[in-house]
């Protein structure tokens, strides 16, 4: 059996990864030219979730949603939004620890 080690506490490691996972999504977005805000629909296609996990997200107090003209969720602010969360997870949980 082989056993594959890498070590995700490398700091380094962890801002090469940041790096490319922010040019592939600079890449996206010019690619497909998201519009300045979402729709709810955009937003399941653009994060491949189905209505009940985008009725959470919505319904959350920190999710970027504007409601004053239905719906919609700006799309810098949604991309803010991820980054802060996925440090939190960084920071207090072994996610990014675990052994692939």
């Amino acid at each position: 059996m082989i056993q594959v080690n890498l070590d995700f506490a490398d700091e380094k490691f962890r801002e090469v990864l940041r790096q490319e996972i922010e040019k592939a999504v600079a890449d996206v977005v010019r690619k497909n030219e998201l519009p300045p805000m979402l729709t709810r629909q955009e937003l399941m296609e653009l994060l491949r979730i189905g209505q009940t996990k985008a009725s959470e997200l919505l319904n959350r107090s920190d999710f970027p949603v504007f409601r004053e003209a239905g719906v919609l969720i700006p799309t810098h602010l949604l991309f803010k939004w991820i980054e802060k969360n996925t440090r939190w997870l960084e920071k207090n949980s072994r996610y990014f620890d675990q052994v692939i």
